[in-house]
């Protein structure tokens, strides 16, 4: 097991360092748009390769907060599908859970925005699991993020 996990974090970061880290389109516009609407925005993800992946996609400054697989190890906190990581945000943002909206493409995190009591827990069907999404807690499903966008009409 621990081969395997030195083997992916190997080539996550050869990813990192020959620039194949791409963001989805549709969520670097949703999340600008946020942003220059005035919103706080922050990043929740288990990995500890969160902030190698924000810089390396150049999105790492539109966040007010990253708790990640780090922040995880350092105050003993829960991974998915506990809530904990979603409220360490929601606290450092200074927002009240239930005016948060937590997004996910995982069944264990809108289980975690659920037993979080989220204002709104928004599943991202990337993988063709939206029943699962909704089952487990997702409020609304989207297959991408720009759909979110807002034309301005």
């Amino acid at each position: 097991m621990c081969a395997l996990g030195n083997r992916k974090q190997l080539l996550v970061q050869q990813a990192i360092d020959n620039g194949e880290v791409e963001p989805f389109e549709g969520s670097v516009r949703w999340v600008k748009q946020l942003r220059d609407q005035g919103l706080k925005l922050g990043v929740v993800s288990s990995s500890r390769n969160c902030g190698p992946v924000l810089q390396a996609a150049k999105i790492d400054q539109w966040f007010e907060t990253r708790v990640d697989g780090l922040t995880l190890a350092e105050l003993n906190l829960p991974g998915k599908p506990a809530p904990d990581a979603f409220l360490k945000a929601a606290a450092n943002l200074g927002v009240s859970p239930g005016r948060t909206v937590v997004v996910e493409d995982a069944i264990s995190g809108v289980e975690s925005g659920r037993a979080g009591n989220f204002g709104l827990v928004l599943g991202v069907d990337r993988e063709g699991h939206a029943d699962a999404l909704l089952q487990n807690g997702a409020d609304v499903i989207v297959k991408d993020l720009s759909e979110l966008v807002s034309t301005g009409y």
